[in-house]
């Protein structure tokens, strides 16, 4: 089941464990179950750690397997062979379970033991999903720290009927004690979070208690990362306050254009983005949304950031890089069918789709790309433009002319995302050239229009573009004397991660070179910090 190369790389990571493991597993006389019992007899075979019970039972779930340590209570369940971006998973778990320690805050690590109750996750996944792995590890890591809490892993793609009944249309979709409790990317910080109610108003607490930055940045993407680096290493005190420290990377795919690294995927690139700002002096505050602005009331005075948690932070210059998320269409149906259909990521979402029809609305890159992806799983795409023609590279459009299960339909509004009150069942369109309408059947639509700042909350305390997009300089100096912005916030052209990067340690370092041009009456600065 696994290659040699593979199987070495495993069996250094299984050195770390240090305490035994026992894997039993569910299995019946399919396909699917002889590839399960090869690739845990892979694993057995690889540590002196590990032992291996296969049993010929009536599970609800078969195959699936569960990883535990004798004499312990560890609820971690594996439905499904977690090979593709679930691999890392697995061998977390293992990890985990033998006794190897996590990464995670210890802040945090603490939080999940010391919660109470029943917790009884499910988590559907599919193999191809980027943003599934985060959400699989952080509760499988909670199943080994606190025996309160049991997670299976479900792929998807080997129970569909489960997955209709559900009508699970999105992964990751995550359900506690048979209720559905979120979907979409969450790390073990945002899922405690949830859980143990009185932790935002500890965060609050905690936060509205901290001194005055030189220099806050807004926001944890490349952008922001780079700036907190480049403030850092100036040895000036420095805050990041981040709704989720990755950004956008975090729901990117591959990333071939990134310079020095041929090839690399979004989560791994922000993961080391965080692990980069964390070797320096620099206060991390994660899921915190930041709601106004309110400027210095002199120059040299102190910049006001408020959170949506009620605390606020102050600081002498700010770095915002809020980013950017997907645009949404913003017609009738599309909230409604959100997660049920209507789905914005043809990686993690395409492969529920198999054998069904789709439609993906845009006309760039990014919809094209989308539609010759989807058009390898489901049975039909019909890809929606608004403009008289395609604005994907040529290379794409050729490509996209070669496969016979796709439509190519331009100068097309849509108006409508249409279903039965459980999933959607089709869009209608509006041909701007003759103004009729028209109805398509389909089972999904793959929204692929761009992107939209995340600077509402801006409006009215510095300049934004028609836009909304943060006007900056060459320096990356906004309208407010001490405050900068970098990344696909502002009106810098192109929206690449290497520019964002390059971005942020340049507001970083005109925010340093505003500080030792401005200096802080020591009065007036005292009496804004109190």
């Amino acid at each position: 089941m696994l290659d040699a190369t593979l199987k070495s790389q495993l069996k250094a990571y299984l050195e770390k464990v240090t305490q035994p493991i026992e894997i039993v597993a569910s299995l019946d006389d399919s396909e699917k179950s002889g590839e399960m019992s090869a690739l845990l007899s892979d694993i057995v075979g690889l540590s002196s750690q590990i032992t291996l019970i296969e049993r010929r039972d009536s599970d609800a779930r078969t195959p699936s397997f569960s990883i535990g340590r004798p004499g312990h209570d560890i609820g971690l369940r594996f439905a499904g062979i977690p090979m593709g971006h679930e691999f890392t998973s697995l061998v977390l778990a293992l990890l985990q379970v033998g006794g190897h320690p996590s990464k995670l805050a210890q802040d945090v690590l603490d939080q999940i033991r010391g919660l109470e109750g029943t917790f009884h996750f499910e988590t559907y996944f599919s193999l191809s999903c980027q943003n599934c792995p985060d959400v699989v590890q952080a509760l499988n890591l909670m199943a080994v720290l606190n025996p309160n809490v049991t997670h299976t892993a479900i792929d998807g793609a080997l129970f569909p009927a489960e997955v209709e009944s559900r009508q699970i249309m999105s992964v990751p979709t995550i359900y506690l004690n048979g209720e559905v409790f979120g979907q979409g990317r969450m790390g073990a910080e945002e899922i405690v979070a949830r859980l143990d109610t009185g932790a935002a108003k500890r965060d609050a607490a905690r936060i509205a208690a901290q001194a005055p930055y030189e220099v806050l940045v807004i926001g944890g993407g490349p952008a922001g990362a780079a700036a907190a680096i480049y403030a850092a290493r100036k040895g000036i005190r420095t805050g990041v306050a981040a709704e989720r420290f990755g950004g956008q990377v975090l729901d990117t795919m591959a990333i071939e254009n990134f310079i020095s690294v041929p090839e690399t995927e979004g989560p791994k690139l922000a993961a080391a983005l965080e692990q980069h700002v964390r070797e320096y002096e620099v206060d991390i505050m994660n899921l915190q949304r930041a709601e106004a602005l309110v400027p210095a009331s002199a120059e040299g005075g102190l910049h006001e950031v408020k959170l949506a948690n009620g605390a606020s932070l102050k600081a002498r210059t700010l770095v915002l890089a809020t980013g950017a998320r997907w645009r949404q269409m913003g017609v009738p149906g599309e909230d409604q069918y959100r997660n049920k259909g209507v789905a914005y990521c043809p990686h993690c979402d395409g492969p529920l789709f198999k054998g069904k029809r789709v439609a993906v609305i845009g006309g760039g890159n990014s919809g094209v790309e989308a539609a010759i992806d989807l058009a390898g799983i489901v049975e039909h795409v019909t890809l929606i433009e608004f403009d008289a023609k395609l604005r994907a590279d040529e290379v794409l459009q050729r490509k996209l002319r070669s496969l016979a299960n796709v439509v190519v339909i331009t100068s097309a509004l849509t108006t409508e995302v249409t279903g039965d009150g459980q999933k959607v069942t089709g869009l209608v369109y509006k041909d701007r050239t003759s103004g009729e309408q028209h109805k398509v059947e389909l089972a999904g639509v793959f929204v692929q229009i761009g992107l939209l700042p995340n600077t509402e909350w801006l409006k009215g305390a510095l300049d934004l573009s028609p836009r909304g997009e943060i006007e900056v300089d060459s320096h990356g100096r906004t309208s407010l004397a001490g405050v900068f912005a970098a990344g696909d916030a502002t009106t810098t052209p192109y929206k690449q991660i290497v520019i964002a990067m390059g971005e942020g340690s340049k507001a970083a370092l005109s925010a340093f070179d505003h500080l030792i041009r401005t200096s802080a009456p020591a009065a007036a600065g005292a009496a804004q910090a109190a």
